[in-house]
């Protein structure tokens, strides 16, 4: 009776997060939050890049991203809890280093419902130029918040409208493109694989590069694993979801660059047209109408993306909060009655809001990489120890999945900006510094791991 009392008083210290998502409600989730549209925005910049070999660039990325979803699906499997990368780091190889994983990944995850503000905003703006940015910010940053705060059945269903209306135009921009080549069968087979391999612009360091670009249109899949603590049998769905969203990603993508290289052909894009080097393709093969539903698109593919990515973020700090990275009254707490961690939704909501007045798209796109490849990086690494190095029985699998992972990932971590690097080493500093403060100079334990029961 006196422990009903206290849960009664106190109803956020024993609310759990519930499972009620499905593995397609997983995958859907993964899906927008990659976005089902996710290499048209960047199709410019590949292009230019690696001479016209979008497509080829789009697959080696699916291929490099597959080792890190597997070793997010393992880890997922073996700790069923919504901390991601910080939770398998610190159980794994140490605490200090799992603190620091999770601290870089919330930069990370904050700053994708921050650009996703921003350009909502301003994809809104081309249609209704009258509205001031600021007010559509506002909009748009209290629109995600809403939209998490009704608990994470009612973001599911959303998700499935969001991404069954891209799916729709996409389906719409190959009907498109298949009646504008219809008659170029005559140019021969040769034409049809130039966007996989051309001999007058083929360079291999051209291509390399332009995959370390294409990797950006994985970006998001470890969301999935927030979400272990909500999911149906964890174990299993996780590692799914999370591998088939980078292998769906990986096809659909594909698919779309194939079919705007075969109509544009391998000559790069106007420097000052980069960004818009899918619409232009678009406008080619369907004129303005097809500019312009290619543009709303972009607009609701990037509201859903900005709902999920709120999603993870509100999660990943709740997984914080609970192991006292973060204070964890006001982090590691659950809403009872929809049992949701609501303040992170609205702090995530408020730090969108202010970051889109003061940050611009690009500078946002150029700062979120450094986060989420760390992450990447320590599963990989958090992976091989568990499933190589500690595990009774050994396989060539467990020792060569997670080590490509992490070569690949640091590798593309190398070259990232400088200016992302500077930034994401200040964010760094700024957690040793915090850290350093909680534990009276790290004479204590900054992080409790404690997984909690399976409810």
């Amino acid at each position: 009776m006196p422990t009903n009392a206290g849960d009664s008083a106190n109803p956020l210290s024993s609310a759990r997060l519930k499972r009620s998502l499905t593995l397609w409600n997983l995958i859907i989730i993964g899906i927008v939050i990659v976005q089902p549209i996710a290499p048209m925005g960047i199709f410019g910049a590949i292009n230019n890049v690696a001479g016209g070999h979008v497509v080829t660039t789009i697959l080696i990325a699916m291929v490099a991203m597959l080792f890190t979803a597997v070793s997010y699906g393992k880890m997922a499997r073996a700790y069923p809890t919504a901390g991601s990368a910080y939770t398998y780091v610190g159980q794994e190889i140490h605490p200090a280093l799992g603190y620091l994983t999770g601290w870089a990944m919330v930069m990370d995850y904050v700053l994708n419902p921050l650009i996703c503000t921003v350009i909502s905003s301003e994809l809104t703006r081309n249609i209704l130029p009258q509205i001031p940015y600021w007010t559509l910010a506002v909009a748009f940053a209290t629109l995600f918040t809403l939209l998490n705060l009704r608990a994470v059945q009612t973001s599911a269903r959303i998700n499935d409208a969001l991404a069954a209306g891209m799916m729709i135009v996409v389906a719409v921009f190959f009907v498109f493109v298949i009646r504008f080549v219809w008659g170029l069968h005559t140019r021969g087979f040769a034409f049809f694989t130039q966007p996989f391999y051309n001999a007058q612009t083929f360079n291999p360091h051209s291509v390399l590069r332009g995959t370390s670009l294409a990797v950006l249109t994985y970006i998001g899949f470890d969301g999935i694993s927030t979400l272990s603590e909500e999911a149906e049998n964890p174990r299993k769905n996780i590692l799914l979801a999370t591998v088939l969203v980078c292998i769906v990603t990986g096809i659909l993508s594909s698919l779309e660059v194939y079919a705007a290289q075969i109509v544009w052909g391998p000559r790069p894009f106007p420097p000052d047209m980069v960004e818009s080097a899918f619409p232009l393709v678009a406008r080619q093969v369907g004129g303005f109408f097809l500019f312009h539903l290619l543009n709303f698109t972009i607009l609701i593919a990037n509201v859903g993306s900005g709902m999920g990515a709120q999603l993870a973020a509100a999660r990943l700090l709740y997984g914080m909060g609970r192991s006292d990275a973060l204070p964890k009254r006001f982090f590691g707490a659950v809403e009872a009655k929809r049992r949701i961690p609501r303040n992170n939704v609205v702090l995530i909501g408020a730090i969108a809001l202010i970051g889109a007045l003061l940050i611009s798209y690009e500078r946002g796109a150029e700062l979120l990489n450094f986060g989420a490849f760390i992450a990447f990086m320590g599963v990989n690494l958090a992976s091989f120890v568990r499933h190589f190095v500690r595990a009774a029985e050994k396989s060539w699998t467990n020792f060569l999945f997670p080590l490509l992972g992490f070569a690949i990932c640091f590798f593309i971590w190398l070259n990232l900006s400088p200016l992302a690097k500077i930034a994401g080493g200040a964010w760094l500093a700024a957690g040793i510094l915090y850290g350093a403060i909680r534990t009276k100079g790290f004479k204590a334990d900054l992080v409790n791991f404690e997984i909690p029961e399976e409810a």
